[in-house]
């Protein structure tokens, strides 16, 4: 697996891998979250142009078993995010089913600490599901801890508004945070 910045190519690929990804969410009965449409390219192309969207690429192992839609070189996961009150917030990470369960979330997520890192950010925060096993139960595995109310920043606060206009909170949401290291 490689981890690059996305290129303007890439974006129409970021919605596809968003689509996948978001199909394991109808097994869970949050079928509005499947259907939800992907990021606009307008959007994507906003974190791209600020240096902040990265995707991680196939190499022959993930393409093996997957279908051959995660063929060698081909986008499988993306990272988009941006510096939020001291900390680069993770908006959106997601793995295109093909290459699940094979680190490359993980993979992303140490790619942005490095970055936040390198642009004296002090952390990563996220938002998500609670409940989802693929969401909170994963982050706390790998470093991350729910926030309280009174350790929510004012732009964290201010995106966590903008989740509940969007009916986001019809299931429930955390904040999360993992120091950068």
């Amino acid at each position: 697996m490689r981890i690059r910045p996305a290129a303007p190519a890439d974006l129409p690929l970021l919605q596809d891998i968003e689509r996948a990804a978001g199909e394991p969410f109808r097994t869970l009965g949050m079928t509005e979250i499947a259907d939800d449409e992907p990021p606009a390219l307008d959007l994507l192309e906003r974190f791209r142009k600020a240096g902040h969207a990265w995707i991680a690429e196939a190499d022959g192992e993930e393409s093996e078993g997957g279908g051959g839609d995660a063929g060698a070189g081909r986008p499988v996961a993306y990272l988009i995010g941006e510096p939020v009150d001291g900390a680069f917030h993770i908006e959106q990470v997601s793995v295109h089913p093909d290459a699940a369960h094979r680190g490359v979330g993980r993979a992303l997520i140490a790619y942005a600490a490095d970055r936040a890192r390198d642009q004296g950010l002090t952390g990563l925060t996220l938002t998500t599901f609670t409940e989802v096993p693929w969401n909170a139960p994963y982050y706390e595995r790998i470093g991350f801890r729910p926030l309280t109310d009174p350790e929510l920043t004012p732009g964290l606060r201010k995106i966590r508004a903008t989740e509940a206009e969007h009916g986001l909170d019809r299931w429930p949401r955390v904040c999360m945070h993992r120091t950068v290291t």
